[in-house]
This record gives structure tokens, sequence and C-alpha cells, in this order.
């Protein structure tokens, strides 16, 4: 064995892949399924809209360039969709905000274009908006399928429900892991165990300051296609790069290829449960702010919140201020073989994905009557324990 990897989220499952064609040998190590944390409720958002010129966002624009690759080379659909992605402002102070933002971010490589024409680019936003910015390259895959057919493409070997208990150490040297079950030897070990990544660290005696991110993002049941891109509000930007503890509210929202909409987004920081905690949706109406959309439907009280992985210190705030991908809210339950947490959430293994084409997006099971929302069901992560 070459290679150890902790963690069968998107990030795991990518190194998997990209060992294995440089012709390593892989296992990946899990202590729930495929996509049981953050990875299986996540947007799949690959954004370079809400990040400032620097080393992330030069990271941003490699992803971008490989996802469009992964997208011709994996042998299975994974809902690649470079719709690009449009950031409005509400007045001209915080277009001005944009502009100077936009400013850093083409001297990087990003196209960034100006517009009043919001409603050529969609044309059921909210009227009275000052203007926006249109960027083509953002793009957003599924992610459970993305990291399901990653890890099914590489071939590695899977050891899914094993918990992590200990690495081996040799002279200070990371030289395998020991799970619940087996030990594991190999030269490389590859921690990817994302929110839980600060624990597994600790078992080779250092510290990783990554914490969990509470994050919240609504789904509606599958809706005829009204967005055409990734609309979010400007100060989306400032609540992403925010190191704040406190509830960040901001309007986003994006259509899928399956019919479903997300929204968010909320998120704050703060101490991790250990389990699911349900009540309502914090923020003023019980739910993110969607006024810029007045044609999306009525929603439903909020779900219990999941978490992602993020520092805990600041990150020097943008110019006007937005993401995380909350982006990103942790999961509550695993892969699946009818887009994840878009549609049908029944778990699946990568290897039991279908010969022929994926089945087609479905709504997920009807709630008994009395518990059903009028028009939108939220989506309820839970935060996963370390692989």
């Amino acid at each position: 064995m070459d290679v150890v990897i902790i963690g069968a989220g998107v990030v795991g499952a990518a190194c998997a892949y990209y060992a294995s064609r440089s012709g390593l040998s892989v296992a990946v190590v899990d202590r729930g399924p495929v996509v049981g944390g953050t990875t299986g409720a996540g947007e799949g958002n690959l954004l370079v809209s809400d990040k400032e010129a620097g080393p992330e966002l030069d990271l941003a624009l490699l992803s971008g360039r490989l996802w469009q690759e992964l997208s011709a080379e994996l042998p299975r659909p994974i809902e690649y969709e470079p719709k690009g992605g449009l950031v409005v402002a509400p007045d001209e102070t915080t277009l001005k905000a944009l502009r100077h933002f936009a400013e850093g971010q083409r001297a990087a490589g990003v196209v960034a274009t100006e517009t009043e024409a919001l409603h050529d680019l969609e044309p059921h936003l909210a009227p009275g908006l000052a203007g926006g910015f249109h960027y083509p390259q953002d793009a957003q895959v599924q992610p459970a399928l993305a990291a399901a057919h990653l890890l099914k493409a590489s071939g590695a070997t899977l050891y899914l429900g094993e918990e992590v208990t200990g690495l081996l150490l040799d002279k200070n040297m990371v030289k395998g892991v020991r799970t619940s079950r087996r030990t594991l030897r190999a030269p490389a070990v590859v921690n990817a165990s994302g929110t839980w990544a600060g624990r597994i660290a600790e078992l080779a005696g250092t510290a990783l300051p990554v914490l969990p991110r509470r994050g919240f993002v609504l789904v509606t049941e599958p809706l005829p296609r009204l967005i055409r891109h990734k609309v979010y509000a400007a100060d989306y930007i400032a609540d992403v790069a925010s190191d704040s503890a406190s509830l960040q509210s901001s309007a986003v929202v994006e259509g899928t290829p399956s019919g479903p909409v997300l929204i968010g987004a909320l998120h704050h920081r703060p101490a991790p449960p250990r389990r699911p905690s349900g009540g309502p949706l914090p923020g003023p109406g019980g739910h993110p702010r969607h006024a810029h959309l007045p044609r999306l439907p009525p929603l439903p009280p909020g779900p219990p919140p999941g978490h992602r992985p993020g520092p805990p210190g600041p990150r020097p705030p943008p110019r006007l201020r937005p993401r995380g991908r909350r982006h990103r809210p942790g999961p509550r339950h695993g892969p699946t073989d009818r887009g994840g947490p878009h549609g049908n959430r029944t778990p699946a293994r990568p290897h039991s994905l279908p010969a022929g084409p994926l089945h087609p997006m479905t709504p997920p099971p009807a709630p008994p009557a009395r518990n059903r929302p009028a028009r939108a069901t939220a989506r309820t992560p839970t935060p996963r324990g370390a692989p």
C-alpha cells in the first residue's frame, strides 16, 4: 500500500483519484459511509467570484480547470454545470465596493463583467437593484455523485465504518493508521477528514486549527428552472470571510439540473454539538432572506444545522464580505445514486453505482401530510464523527 487517505468526502476522493492515476496503490478509510460528512450536504459550488486575489483564488482557478477536465474524464455524469455566478448589489455604495473587489480578481485571471442588465441574466430578480457582476467561470457539481465516481474510478480499497483510532509513528513520521478493525501501513497518509481534521492531527502529536462552522441550506422540491446562475447578494462575500462567531445571514439562491433550488445562507461558529440539534432556523423570518427573487415559493421552518471545516482565526476580510461555501454545512446522509442532497437520499457505495446512465433525479419520499411543507423541503445535515 502506497497511500492511506483518511476521509471519504470529495477531498479524499480526489486525492485517491489522482494518486491512483499516478500509479500508486490507495486505501481510503472513513468512520462512516462515502460522503457521510460535509460533502454529503454541500452545494457543490466551484466559485471564483467570492474570493479575493491571493492563494485561495489561485487554487480556485486551478480547481475550476481540473473539474472541467474531470467532467469529461469521469465515466458517469456528475452534474457539472458551468453556469456562472451573478453577484448583485442593492445600492451604489455596495456596487462601488464590488468594483474594487473585481479589479483585484481580474489581475489574478478572473473574468468579472459589470452589468446593469441584471434581468437579461436572471429575469426573476426583484426590481430596483443597483447592478452586479457576472462571473462566467463559476460552476457547480453534484458533490456526492462527484466524490462517489472519483472513488470508483480510482479503484481504491475502501474501509468504511472504521474509525481511525491511532496513527503509526516512526521517528516522528506517520507510517500508517490503526482503525477499530485493522492496521494499515503506508509511507504516506493523507488527512482529508474535513471538520474532524484537527482530531486526526492530534493523533500525530500536532495541532491543526480546523474548527466546525455551522451552516444552513434549504432544498426545495423540484421546480421549473427559474434560476440560471448562482445568484447571491454582495454581502455574502464578506460573511464567508468573517471570523465572527455570531450568526451571519446573506441571500444565496441557485438551481440544480435535477430541479431542486438551494437557498441560503446562514452560518455561525458554535461549540460543536455531539448530536444534531433541532429547532427553527434562526434569522429574521425564520429563514435566509430571498427578497431578491420574489417568485421563490414560501419556505418551511428551518432545518437543524450541520458543520463544515474552517480555520478559527480571522481571514483578512475582503473589501466587502462573502463565502466558505458556508461553503458549507456539514452533512447528515450518505452518497446516493440519484443525486445525494439534491435528490433521493438512499445511501450507496461507489462500486454499487449503476452500469448504465444514472437515474434522473427524483424528489425525496413525501413525509406524512401533516408534516409536509407547502413547497419546500429542508435539508437536515448532521455532523459526523471523525472518519
